[in-house]
């Protein structure tokens, strides 16, 4: 299989590009870096000054065996190593101390940026990227970069220096005995940057398909029981299997490729070691060098070779770290929903009517495919509004819009007559209290999923929301009542979990409410106590209401009929059915399912 240069020229650009990211990111923390490089630099540079000096220690032993020790000038020599080695130690120490320090800081800075780019990102964005591909990025990805900078880096410049300088000084004690050493070492030279440029691009497969992997564990266990229920487990297991399998493939090339690394560098230092004592051999009968040169020229050849592995698993780190920067910064580089700091217009809730009108409103997720076509509609304040219509007919996506999750193609939405899109969605979201379907509670006690993110609720407004709701008599038996902690021990039904999310919606006390299926969970006598809770509790409030059962909205003010993106009938439920169309089909064929 032939390489394509192509191929290979762009992993390259792709490579540097994603390093010269992160460099432009670590861009506050340089200076202390490259402080921590030098200090690094100068504590090898003391490690390899150390076996010249062990030359001539061993010299003076050898001469002393011949005739008198001179033990003053090898206690001397002694101390001079005992303190150079110390302070490589300290040097050392105190670069791994840095190093440690702002990689943390890198690792934690990287987590609030993505952290705050999931708030700025647009819905669009989640519904096509799998969760677990975000969350991936978030932790092995940030894990990854964060190893290499505090380990890699460091290694990278310590056994560059340590290479270079071992080989200066071996030149420098004696050219033809450091010939014949690195001579021995070309060949690990050649096997480790041939094994380099192989194994990129699998360093790049493994992060990718780290993510897949992510993203499917997360769909099924969040699906488990409708993977169960369609006995979808022998698909999603055949799924797995083969996105497992696509990671071991890439993971054990790039793991093989780096684990390689090691041993090769050991089998050219002992063909190092077997040269010098050879080479050496002939060179000390001839009078050339001292038994001392040999025995530095050692301890040189380990350490000349120890930074060829040290490079090597550096350069497969730094692979591996510019694939998960591409991650990384492609995340942090998504288009952003728009700034709208420079938007001084604001609506104060409990000075709002609740006036909401829609007016020529276009609107498609794919420019080329309208889903919301011509939309216009007047809602007085107060009202409450039912919108109804067969799957696929845009009723939740109308209330995107009004929530601005999604931005409107063409024509404009307005509250109390002022434009949605001239004020934050921030503000407009304080505008609206809203329930779900799906139901969403976090770990924490009952009164804090109630109360989530509003400030100055009292313990009475907390129960009259549950009272309204009829769950106050369920939490009072509870233990723990409303500080009883919600977790994955805690065994509330689908239609607890979301009375609880009504309750949350109720003490809000927002002008404008939406709850889309909100009672499609709960059975049909939970339906009809929740059913009188909201009407008297929606009085004053501007309603919307997105609803399968037609029984359920049968006292809306207007009920908008949907079909194929537009609103083809609206009324009241009276006028509806008199007018024996589309609707009065839909609620007349409910009540035939039903029979």
């Amino acid at each position: 299989m032939t390489n394509n240069p192509q191929s290979s020229e762009k992993q390259q650009q792709s490579f540097k590009q994603a390093w010269g990211k992160l460099i432009a990111y670590c861009k506050p923390y340089l200076f202390a870096i490259i402080f921590a490089l030098i200090l690094a630099i100068f504590g090898t540079v003391f490690t390899i000054i150390g076996p010249e000096k062990l030359s001539d220690i061993t010299d003076l032993i050898a001469e002393g065996m011949m005739g008198t020790m001179d033990i003053e000038a090898i206690g001397k020599i002694g101390l001079f190593l005992a303190v150079l080695y110390g302070l490589s130690f300290v040097f050392t120490y105190i670069q791994s101390f840095i190093m440690a320090t702002i990689t943390q800081r890198i690792s934690k800075k990287l987590r609030n940026d993505i952290s705050n780019k999931m708030d700025k990102l647009p819905l669009k964005y989640f519904d096509s990227t799998t969760h677990g591909d975000v969350l991936s990025r978030v932790t092995n990805d940030v894990d990854t970069i964060g190893q290499t900078l505090n380990q890699s880096i460091g290694s990278l410049v310590t056994a560059g220096v340590m290479f270079f300088g071992s080989l200066i000084m071996m030149f420098w004690i004696n050219v033809p005995l450091a010939l014949s050493a690195v001579s021995a070492t070309v060949v690990g030279f050649v096997l480790m940057f041939l094994i380099i440029s192989k194994s990129q691009k699998y360093f790049i497969r493994q992060q990718e398909d780290l993510g897949k992997i992510n993203g499917h564990i997360e769909e099924m266990y969040s699906g488990h029981n409708v993977v169960k229920v369609y006995n979808g487990g022998q698909e999603a297991t055949r799924t797995f299997d083969e996105i497992n399998e696509r990671l071991f493939t890439s993971a054990w090339k790039s793991q093989f490729m780096s684990g390689m690394m090691m041993p090769l560098m050991m089998f050219i230092g002992n063909l190092g070691y077997v040269v010098v004592c050879v080479v050496g051999a002939a060179l000390v009968v001839k009078g050339s060098i001292t038994f001392g040169v040999i025995v530095s020229f050692m301890v040189y050849i380990r350490l000349f070779t120890q930074p060829l592995a040290q490079l090597a698993q550096a350069a497969t780190s730094l692979q591996a770290t510019a694939a998960a920067s591409k991650r990384v910064f492609e995340f942090l580089e998504e288009d952003e929903l728009e700034d709208e700091r420079h938007k001084t217009e604001v609506l104060v809730a409990k000075n709002v009517e609740g006036h909401v009108a829609f007016k020529n409103v276009q609107f498609g997720y794919m420019e080329d495919h309208l889903v919301i076509k011509d939309f216009s509609m007047n809602i007085q304040a107060g009202q409450k509004v039912a919108i109804v219509g067969p799957t696929g007919a845009g009723k939740t996506t109308l209330v995107n819009l009004l929530m601005r999750f999604y931005e409107v193609n063409r024509g404009e939405i307005t509250i109390d007559g002022v434009p949605i899109q001239s004020i934050t969605r921030e503000n407009v979201h304080e505008l609206f209290c809203m329930v779900l379907q799906d139901t969403w509670l976090f770990e924490g006690t009952i009164k804090e999923n109630i109360i989530y993110n509003k400030a100055d609720v009292t313990d009475e407004e907390v129960e009259a929301a549950c009272k309204a709701v009829g769950l106050n008599h369920f939490i009072k038996t509870l233990p723990e009542g409303y500080n009883t902690l919600l977790n994955d021990k805690a065994s509330l039904s689908v239609g607890q979990k979301q009375l609880l999310t009504i309750a949350r919606a109720i003490v809000k006390k927002a002008p404008l409410l939406i709850l889309d299926e909100a009672t499609s969970s709960v059975d049909t006598r939970t339906e009809v106590l929740i059913q009188e809770a909201m009407d008297k509790l929606m009085v004053g409030k501007t309603s919307f209401v997105i609803a399968h059962r037609l029984s359920t909205i049968k006292n809306a003010d207007v009920i908008l009929v949907m079909k194929d993106g537009d609103v083809i009938e609206s009324g009241s439920h009276e006028q509806l059915i008199a007018q024996q169309g589309f609707y009065a089909d839909l609620y007349n064929s409910q009540f035939e399912d039903a029979s």
